[in-house]
C-alpha cells in the first residue's frame, strides 16, 4: 500500500504494451521494479468525484439532496458519504476546525472515504477578520485595535502559533489515512513574482509531511511564457497542480492546464462558467458567485481529459464548486455516470 492506494509492481522488462510511462522505480531484494498505477493496470477505478462542502445553506434548503431538511450535522455527512467517495472541506478556509471536529468527520465516514481540506484564509494571504481567530489570539491582538488582519500584519509568534494549531486540527484526519490534500487557493493578489513564490515555498515548509494542492487566481502564473516554468516549479516542490474550469477573460482567471505535477494526485476543480457573477462585489453568499449548472454536453467534454490525467497519477479528484442548491451534487452524479467504471463508487458504512 502507498498512501492508502494499492500500486502494481511490474519488473523491468516484463511490462509490455502499457502505453503508460512509469513514474517510480523501487528496489526490493536486489531487483528493480517499475511502479505503475495499479488502478490503471488492473482496471480498478481511481477517479474520485465530490463537491466542495456538504453544508451549504442553499443545498440544505432546496431539500433535493438530503432526505430531510431537519438533519443533524452527523446525519448529513453520513448521507453525503453514501453518494460520493470524497469531499472538499470548505469551512476550514473561513475558520480553523478543532481536532474534535476533524476526528468526528473521520469517524462518520466509511474507511475508503477521503477528504481534501482547504487551507485557512490567513495562510493564502486573504484578509482575515479577527473574530474568526481563537479567543486567546483575539485577546493578544486587541492592542492593535484592528478588525481585519493580513498575514504580513501579525507578529511572528502568533503566525507560528496559528500554523501549529492548524496542523493540530488536521492530525485526526491525517492519522485516519483519509486526508489526501490540503488545498491552498491563493488570493488573486498572489502573483508570479518573488514574494509570491517565497510565500508558497514557506507554506510547503510549514506543511512538511502533508500533500499540498495549489490553485492560483492570478493570470501571471500561467501566461504562455510562464506556464512551463510554473509547472516545473510545482513539480520540484511536490505540489499538486489544480486544473481549474471557470470563467475566462478576467485578471483572476487561469486557463485549464491538464497537467500532473505530483504522481500521487491530480485535481480538477469546477467553478462553473458564470461570467456575469464572477467578480461581482457585494454578493451575500458564495453560491451566488458559483451559480452554474453544467450541461450534459459540457460534462461529457471533460471525460477524455479526466481519463488521460487519471492514467498518469495514483488518484484523480474532481471537485464541483458550483454550489447553488444541488447543482454540484447533480453534476457530480452525472459525471460519475459518464465516467462509468473509472469512477470510484461510495462505500457503505460498516
Amino acid at each position: 500500500m502507498f498512501d492508502g492506494f494499492t500500486l502494481g509492481l511490474v519488473e523491468i522488462g516484463e511490462w509490455v504494451g502499457s502505453g503508460l510511462e512509469p513514474w517510480r522505480v523501487v528496489e526490493d531484494g536486489g531487483h528493480e521494479y517499475t511502479v505503475y498505477q495499479y488502478s490503471f493496470i488492473m482496471g480498478m477505478p481511481n477517479t474520485f468525484v465530490g463537491t466542495a462542502s456538504w453544508t451549504d445553506k442553499t443545498l440544505i434548503d432546496c431539500q433535493r439532496f438530503y432526505p430531510r431538511k431537519t438533519m443533524s450535522a452527523e446525519a448529513r455527512l453520513r448521507h453525503y458519504a453514501t453518494q460520493f467517495p470524497m469531499v472538499e472541506v470548505d469551512s476550514s478556509y473561513y475558520a480553523m476546525p478543532t481536532p474534535d471536529r476533524t476526528q468526528a468527520w473521520a469517524e462518520r465516514t466509511p474507511s475508503s472515504f477521503v477528504f481534501n481540506i482547504k487551507a485557512f484564509r490567513l495562510f493564502t494571504l486573504h484578509q482575515t477578520p479577527v473574530v474568526v481567530l481563537h479567543q486567546d489570539i483575539q485577546q493578544a491582538l486587541a492592542p492593535f485595535g484592528r478588525d481585519v488582519f493580513y498575514y504580513r500584519d501579525l507578529p511572528g509568534e502568533i503566525v507560528d502559533e496559528l500554523w501549529r494549531r492548524f496542523l493540530l486540527a488536521l492530525e485526526p484526519l491525517r492519522a485516519s489515512g483519509k486526508l489526501q490534500a490540503v488545498h491552498f487557493q491563493f488570493a488573486p493578489w498572489v502573483k508570479r513574482n518573488r514574494p509570491g513564490r517565497l510565500h508558497v515555498e514557506e507554506c510547503v515548509q510549514r506543511m512538511a509531511g502533508y500533500r499540498l494542492a495549489v490553485e492560483f487566481r492570478d493570470e501571471t502564473w500561467f501566461r504562455p511564457e510562464n506556464a512551463a516554468a510554473t509547472l516545473d516549479w510545482e513539480r520540484e516542490l511536490g505540489l499538486v497542480h489544480v486544473v481549474v474550469d471557470g470563467p475566462q477573460g478576467f485578471a483572476n482567471s487561469v486557463p485549464a492546464l491538464w497537467e500532473a505535477t505530483n504522481p500521487e494526485l491530480a485535481i480538477l476543480r469546477l467553478h462553473g462558467r458564470n461570467t456575469s457573477s464572477w467578480n461581482v462585489k457585494g454578493l451575500t453568499a458564495a453560491s451566488d458567485r458559483f451559480n452554474y449548472d453544467y450541461s450534459d454536453e459540457e460534462l461529457s467534454g471533460f471525460v477524455p481529459d479526466i481519463v488521460r490525467l487519471a492514467e498518469r497519477v495514483t488518484a484523480m479528484h474532481v471537485v464541483f464548486n458550483n454550489n447553488m442548491e444541488d447543482q454540484g451534487q447533480r453534476n457530480g452524479r452525472a459525471l460519475m455516470r459518464l465516467l462509468g467504471d473509472r469512477a470510484v463508487q461510495p462505500e457503505a458504512m460498516s
